[in-house]
């Protein structure tokens, strides 16, 4: 099957409407999209809430542009804007909306409460009325979030109607500034911080479920209904509960999902670790019967704010992780002439020929190999602050752990693995069963994680007999800690920007490979350790507690991929890579055998080497140039694995294959 592209693209409300139709569908059969997904009313368009004489305009122009598409053997979806809101932005609350209020009381005057019932009532008419226009997907557009609501403090979720939902389940009258300090205090997490995350669930899981109900009865189970979500951190922040959220959307067991994966301006390469673990992360939380179109943004909204180079890469990541369908949104938002705009049709059809190589080799079937990231979607509400106040202190998730491995040549996954890591404040999310299992297989660990588990009792399953975190700022200045010395080797790395280490006391059975040294080099602790438990388990930790803001090199990359062996003991499986700063892997078992893609974050060009436990049979490798045809590779096989034998480009792709 051939990749597919779904265009989001503005058409203005206006009588103008049918003729941008028109040329948006000649733009479609030049680009090669198969579906459009049409948005009215957004952004610069955008009058508040619509209702009345602006609502039917709205419509009209929908149905009327959805006729013009069909004939011309397109697709149609929608993306209704907004639900709750975005951002106020000057607009006002015309329709009488309960507005969201933040955390610390601001009110806002055009984006209303998930608790509103008149909101809630507004927002299942209109999308019933859009599901008689037979559309495939109505999509929920990102808002549906309690977070990130400008001018906001955060975001919303603390109006009187939220408040009194939830001190009908504490079983008092709570005030807001009461309520925000009780769920943000420092410590052990205040019970009323997961009723809080509770009560924003169930109402928006009410929502989630009355604008299905709406949909479905309208459209007798013809058109389903799409999620658009942001970061996982936030959203664990919020108390999301996914597998709940998407079968509340599910109209007849379907259900689409826009994944957000990649940054919306331009950014370094080695960024496309944040896109590889997004897509591999949200793939974890969505059902089988979800199908996938992440979405690739501009923002600001102009063909200006992103590279065609970086968005390629991008798109070839999106295909890699078995995405059904590609969610572009790569036009300026406010043009509606889709034809003024070559340059894109252009970019989509240079970029073709990659996605649909690995659209032909990587299925949604295949499935994902590397050290595991386990990130349980709770995981917000077990977080310990250091100081009271901040809600975005509750955000946590696995993104560090993946940018430290990933750009060190280490694939990952979000399942349970042989080999896992837990870094920060997730190490309070598991329960005691399930952190024996991991220290009963291979499990890394960085300071904060390894100092949370010795607190909570598992110090002797970790080496460990003590360990204290000295912050930076707070550290002896007597003896600050600076340089990590590799043990008999004339190799230091530097820990001198690391906001805080583990002060960690060893068992005499403990392997310490590097040492912590102060900037005249007297002996600080140790840096870097590994230890095998009597489950028959191995450990490995660091003593830094911000891993991925340690310097790269190749020493940090050789330390990494040693522990990584050591940790998985004497069935070592996984390909790591190397021969240059940031290429990012992503391992994935097919039919054929096993897919091993290697993206280069660098601007420099490189020629990696893959590093096998055992050797490949019958390897093949092709070389994927930003908005080139693939191309056959030329490697060369050795006794430790495979190495290219051509440059990788920057934001190129090597993917080679084996059995």
């Amino acid at each position: 099957m051939p990749a597919s592209y779904h265009l989001r693209f503005q058409l203005h409300p206006t009588p103008d409407a049918a003729q941008q139709a028109g040329e948006l569908a000649k733009f479609c059969a030049e680009a090669g999209v198969t579906e459009v997904v049409l948005l009215l009313g957004a952004e610069e368009f955008h009058t508040g809430h619509p209702a009345g004489r602006a609502e039917d305009l709205a419509f009209g122009t929908t149905a009327t542009a959805t006729t013009i598409l069909r004939e011309a053997g397109l697709a149609v979806s929608l993306n209704p804007w907004v639900t709750v809101g975005h951002a106020d932005r000057g607009r006002g609350n015309t329709l009488g909306f309960a507005p969201m209020v933040d955390p610390l009381g601001q009110v806002a005057t055009a984006q209303a409460s998930f608790a509103c019932p008149r909101w809630r009532a507004w927002l299942a008419a209109r999308y019933a009325r859009y599901a008689t226009l037979d559309l495939r997907v109505l999509w929920l557009e990102d808002d549906f979030r309690y977070h990130n609501h400008a001018p906001l403090h955060w975001g919303g979720g603390f109006e009187p109607l939220m408040l009194e939902r939830f001190a009908a389940l504490a079983g008092e009258p709570v005030t807001r500034e009461r309520l925000v300090a009780a769920v943000t205090a420092p410590g052990a997490p205040h019970p009323w911080r997961s009723l809080l995350q509770q009560v924003w669930r169930t109402a928006q899981l009410e929502v989630a479920e009355q604008v299905a109900a709406a949909v479905g009865e309208q459209s007798g189970g013809r058109v389903q209904l799409g999620l658009m979500s942001s970061e996982l951190g936030v959203h664990s922040a919020e108390g999301r509960d996914w597998p709940a959220l998407f079968e509340a959307l599910s109209i007849n067991g379907k259900v689409a999902h826009r994944p957000h994966f990649a940054r919306y301006g331009d950014a370094p390469g080695r960024e496309l670790s944040f896109s590889l673990w997004m897509l591999e992360a949200q793939r974890a939380l969505r059902p089988e019967h979800a199908t996938s179109e992440p979405e690739i943004e501009n923002w600001p909204h102009t063909a200006w704010s992103k590279s065609d180079t970086q968005t390629w890469s991008e798109l070839v990541a999106a295909q890699l992780a078995g995405s059904d369908a590609m969610f572009l949104n790569v036009h300026p938002m406010q043009s509606g002439r889709a034809l003024r705009f070559p340059r894109v049709a252009e970019l989509l059809r240079r970029t073709r020929p990659a996605l649909d190589w690995v659209a032909g080799r990587r299925s949604r079937t295949a499935s994902t190999h590397g050290v595991g990231l386990p990130m349980p979607q709770q995981a917000a509400a077990h977080v310990r602050t250091r100081a009271g106040g901040e809600l975005a202190a509750l955000t946590v998730d696995a993104a560090p752990a993946a940018d430290h491995l990933l750009r060190y040549g280490v694939p990952v996954i979000a399942n349970p693995a042989p080999v896992q890591a837990i870094f920060g404040q997730l190490a309070w999310s598991f329960g005691d069963f399930e952190l024996e299992r991991m220290l009963s297989g291979g499990l890394l660990l960085d300071g904060t994680a390894a100092e949370i588990l010795t607190r909570r009792g598992f110090g002797r399953l970790l080496g460990i007999s003590a360990c204290e975190l000295i912050e930076r700022e707070s550290a002896d200045p007597a003896e600050p800690y600076a340089l990590e010395h590799l043990a008999g080797e004339d190799v230091y790395l530097s820990v001198n920007v690391q906001p805080a280490l583990a002060r960690l006391a060893l068992v005499p059975e403990a392997d310490t490979w590097t040492a912590i040294l102060t900037p005249d080099q007297r002996q600080w602790g140790p840096g870097r350790f590994v230890f095998r438990n009597e489950l028959g388990g191995r450990v490995a930790v660091l003593a830094a507690t911000a891993p991925q803001l340690l310097p790269y090199d190749d020493d940090g990359q050789q330390l990494l991929h040693a522990m990584v062996r050591f940790l998985e003991g004497d069935r070592p499986a996984l390909p790591l890579v190397s021969g240059g700063p940031h290429l990012l892997p992503h391992l994935s078992r097919t039919e054929r055998g096993w897919l091993l893609a290697v993206a280069n974050g660098s601007a420099d060009p490189a020629r990696p080497r893959i590093a096998l436990p055992t050797a490949a049979q019958g390897p093949g490798a092709t070389l994927l140039a930003p908005l080139a045809p693939p191309i056959p590779a030329r490697i060369t096989e050795h006794q430790r694995g495979l190495t290219l034998d051509q440059d990788l480009p920057h934001r190129g792709w090597l993917v080679v294959d084996w059995h």
